[in-house]
């Protein structure tokens, strides 16, 4: 990303938040994995958003017209023998030089430091919650200015969350953004389809997860989240992540993985036959599911608000439900009723972004928000029909579908940005009789 992008966005934050004020964002904490092991650092999406930077140990201040400099960041000093051990950092000057910060200070100056910013302000804008640690060390801030009252200096009087004003920035991709969303729904889809062709009967699940992994890795990504790779009844458990059955020989396999692309993440799931080759049952449920997703990617348009996609899918799922017998009445009445969600018990979709599931409101005053362009959003309607399912014939048992697709909301209509997954039975098909 641009350094001019990330200075475009402090800059419109900092005139949502206007003179007087004072935005502080620290980034996420390390995490102990076990004993003396740290997971591997994810940056604060909001703390990248607005920095770029990525280290741990950071906090941003943003102060608008401050003469001494509106962009301040702590971040860890430059140590030769840390960096050794665990890595290059930044430091003071890079944080300046590279990342555009008006001050920079160092870290361990933070509780010295930061009392004397919050002077004179009158509101501090800053999401209470995320970090019960830092948000004490707010209020101890807070009073030290508070115990200056009779020298004359002010202590902020307004507390104000900054998630507001952060994520619905958020909720509209820039054209910088779009490209390197773009590119991760590219990256994805060409591990969906490594997955297919490594797919067989006798394989384990994570042989067909070390696909997806590799091709993320190869890419220079890791995985947007924990890879779902569920074959037959595990496909029916919506966020199986055990990934360690057997896939057998006339079973589906659904796959739920995303790649995440310098912080921007991509979200697909498909669903094929282990085999190759899909079964009558199989291809009728899953002709079901398409429909419904692209019914759904239809309603994708500037206008519409955002649950007539999911309303669009629901309908279809339910006509196809009940045109095979799995449900019985009037179509309207099985709707309003909710009847499907027996089968299909989840959402249509979410917004995607920095986050898989992304920041930004989905109603407005009690209203579902309409669709802007810019926004991108997943379309993933599924139907799981569980073995030994109440009223069920035992031929549809363990047949469980998601087709998810990453959908940008576009001038004129939408843009499916992971259109390069392979969707159709007949594609899937191909794709599978092809592999080696």
């Amino acid at each position: 990303m641009n350094p001019r992008e990330y200075q475009q966005r402090r800059k419109k934050l900092m005139q949502q938040i206007g003179k007087d004020s004072v935005a502080i964002v620290p980034t996420a904490t390390e995490k102990t994995r076990n004993r003396d092991s740290e997971f591997p650092f994810r940056a604060d999406s909001d703390f990248v958003y607005l920095t770029g930077f990525k280290e741990p140990e950071s906090v941003l201040v943003l102060i608008p017209g401050r003469k001494d400099g509106q962009f301040i960041m702590f971040c860890r000093e430059r140590d030769e023998m840390m960096e050794i051990w665990n890595g290059r950092r930044a430091g003071l000057e890079g944080a300046k030089q590279h990342y555009g910060a008006d001050q920079v200070h160092s870290i361990d100056e933070l509780d010295h430091v930061l009392p004397t910013l919050l002077e004179d302000r009158q509101r501090v804008h800053y999401t209470m919650g995320k970090d019960e640690i830092f948000d004490k060390r707010l209020m101890e801030w807070i009073n030290k200015v508070r115990h200056k009252a009779r020298t004359g200096i002010l202590a902020p009087q307004e507390f104000i969350s900054l998630d507001p004003l952060i994520h619905e920035m958020r909720l509209i991709k820039s054209p910088a953004e779009i490209r390197t969303m773009r590119k991760a729904a590219q990256i994805a889809a060409e591990a969906h389809t490594k997955a297919m062709q490594a797919c067989k009967p006798g394989v384990r699940e994570f042989v067909v997860e070390a696909e997806l992994a590799h091709t993320f890795t190869k890419h220079g990504c890791p995985p947007a989240y924990t890879s779902i790779v569920g074959g037959g009844e595990n496909a029916c458990i919506l966020h199986y992540t055990e990934n360690n059955a057997e896939l057998e020989d006339g079973h589906l396999l659904l796959i739920d993985a995303g790649a995440e692309l310098d912080y921007y993440a991509s979200d697909i799931t498909r669903t094929f036959p282990v085999n190759g080759k899909f079964s009558n049952e199989q291809k009728i449920i899953y002709e079901i599911v398409l429909k419904a997703q692209l019914a759904a990617i239809k309603k994708v348009k500037p206008g519409n608000h955002w649950n007539q996609p999911h309303e669009a899918a629901v309908k279809e799922l339910t006509k196809g439900l009940l045109d095979i017998g799995l449900l019985k009445g009037d179509l309207n009445k099985l709707i309003e009723n909710e009847s499907y969600r027996k089968f299909y018990m989840h959402r249509t979709g979410h917004w995607l972004g920095m986050d898989v599931h992304d920041v930004g409101d989905y109603k407005i005053n009690g209203k579902w928000r309409k669709l802007e362009p810019g926004m991108v959003l997943t379309v993933e309607p599924g139907l799981y029909i569980a073995a030994n399912t109440k009223g069920v014939a035992k031929k549809w048992w363990d047949i469980g579908i998601r087709i998810e697709d990453d959908v940008l909301v576009t001038k004129d209509g939408y843009d499916v940005l992971s259109k390069h997954a392979p969707k159709s039975v007949e594609a899937i098909e191909k794709i599978m009789a092809t592999a080696s």
